[in-house]
């Protein structure tokens, strides 16, 4: 089974930042507004802790002092919460062999994979708070990917995305429309990406979420999908 390390690299290669820069230690990137995990900066070299020459990069981008901190880097977390930055949104990833999500037939019209995405599609994202600047990141990636669009009651119930990166298959945006919840759709369209990425030749699916999206962690864990590492963020202020 693929290790946390890899899942790292899976995600930023299926959801990449506009560009990357290092600095010292860090790597800066610039997110162009696509949310946190494209506009986090990470450490990626040894110390010393030059923190001010990471913030001020971050500045000079426009973009808030925000790091991310992976599993085994309680070093930089002190000394970050130390400086004044407080926690921020933590993640679960979540990992398994791609074959557990795709020994169940699917239901006919209940999940689609669609590249470009319809119109539809990006309405369900809008609904979701996820807009243009997010799907300016889906659109970058040179990795495999296509989007999902799941139906029920014979009606659009939500959208996502997925990428593949050294055979590891990664869904972001999944987002379903509030009305829509609770029936099931998510676990068809989980199933619609696992067969897509198998035909691409991925052999594990994975997914992130926010440590505190119960509902999504409660689907994930249902596929028999394996809480493999987590991430969390540290904001100035």
């Amino acid at each position: 089974m693929p290790n946390i390390e890899a899942l790292y690299e899976v995600c930023a290669q299926t959801w990449p930042a506009a560009s990357e820069a290092r600095v010292g230690p860090w790597t800066i990137r610039n997110g162009q507004g696509g949310g946190q995990r494209v506009s986090a900066t990470t450490q990626d070299g040894d110390v010393p802790w030059d923190l001010a020459a990471a913030e001020d990069a971050m500045t000079q981008l426009g973009q808030p002092s925000l790091f991310m901190v992976r599993d085994g880097e309680e070093t930089l977390d002190t000394a970050l919460a130390s400086n004044g930055y407080t926690i921020k949104d933590p993640v679960n990833i979540y990992i398994c062999p791609i074959t557990h999500l795709t020994d169940v037939a699917i239901p006919r019209v209940t999940a689609f994979t669609i590249w470009e995405p319809l119109q539809i599609m990006h309405d369900i994202w809008a609904s979701g708070g996820i807009g243009p600047k997010r799907y300016a990141v889906m659109q970058r990636a040179k990795c495999p990917k296509t989007a999902l669009l799941g139906r029920w009651n014979d009606q659009p119930a939500g959208t996502g995305y997925v990428g593949i990166h050294n055979n590891i298959a990664m869904v972001h945006a999944l987002e379903i429309l509030p009305h829509q919840r609770g029936l099931g759709v998510g676990k068809w369209m989980m199933r619609r990406a696992a067969v897509w990425a198998q035909e691409q030749g991925a052999a594990h699916m994975s997914v992130i979420c926010t440590q505190e999206n119960d509902a999504a962690n409660g689907l994930y864990t249902s596929l028999g999908m394996m809480l493999t590492g987590t991430y969390h963020y540290r904001i100035k202020g």
